[in-house]
């Protein structure tokens, strides 16, 4: 076991403050459900629990089909719920909001014994919760192109959203780029910047550039697991990552953007 310290030292002492950005006020609250703001379903005082989906099943098709939207939110998901409270239960981080859990993951303020369990499954959970909320149905809420301040800010970090070399090329790199399994990300850096980065497995930027290879609070998220594309794409992870754009749903992506924007520094 680690050395008896609060989790709210545990918070205060990261070194890299950008997992933090979402922590604020988190502690006595519901946390949003997914699509609002910054949050992921969680009681504080209970255990970490399976949202439902905004949308049906069979809702993205044709781009990503119904039988992997239930395999992948009724069983992998499921089963990273499942495990993270196991391996949360009898330490001193049970019953907190995924966030701030991923934030102590990045300090190692963890239980030597399940540090790992719960890396990887509180961070399946939170980053399928993400992944689930900043979708929805083609031509209805996802698709197209961001607006207002989301827009701008790609513009300035990446130049353009859709032209060459732009935003969305660099993302859809970033993605089939990464090596085995993992994640791409756009993240809202502790600066306030926009950046893309990616993680292995079920890292997440909260946790850390020492733990994780990149640091922020991410505010769209896409998962490059197997798991997520194979029974329709097969080994055409670009494909996927093409096709995945039709579902995009921006107007959670901004009101992310926002709620990062508005978090209090640390």
């Amino acid at each position: 076991m680690t050395d008896p310290i609060t989790r709210r030292q545990a918070i205060a002492s990261l070194a890299t403050g950008a997992a933090a950005l979402s922590l604020a006020g988190c502690a006595d609250k519901v946390r949003s459900a997914p699509g609002a703001g910054l949050g992921v379903l969680v009681v504080a005082g209970g255990p970490l629990t399976l949202p439902d989906l905004p949308y049906a099943h069979d809702a993205l098709e044709p781009f990503i089909d119904t039988r992997t939207m239930e395999i992948h939110h009724g069983k992998h998901h499921k089963a990273y719920v499942d495990n993270a409270n196991k391996a949360l239960d009898e330490t001193m981080f049970k019953g907190e909001p995924a966030e701030e859990i991923l934030a102590a993951v990045g300090i190692a303020k963890l239980p030597d014994a399940t540090r790992a369990a719960i890396r990887n499954n509180v961070g399946g959970h939170y980053n399928h919760a993400l992944f689930w909320s900043i979708m929805a149905p083609a031509g209805k809420g996802g698709g197209g192109a961001p607006s207002g301040p989301l827009a701008g800010a790609i513009a300035q970090a990446f130049g353009s959203f859709d032209a060459k070399g732009g935003f969305k090329e660099r993302f859809a790199a970033a993605g089939a780029g990464r090596f085995g399994s993992g994640w791409a990300w756009l993240c809202v850096t502790p600066d306030r910047a926009l950046a893309i980065c990616s993680t292995a497995n079920q890292d997440s930027p909260l946790m850390g550039q020492a733990v994780a290879g990149c640091s922020g609070t991410p505010i769209l998220g896409l998962d490059v697991w197997e798991h997520a594309y194979y029974l329709k794409y097969q080994n055409l992870r670009a494909d996927y990552i093409a096709a995945w754009w039709n579902v995009v749903n921006w107007a959670a992506v901004a009101d992310r953007y926002a709620a990062a924007l508005a978090a209090p520094r640390r």
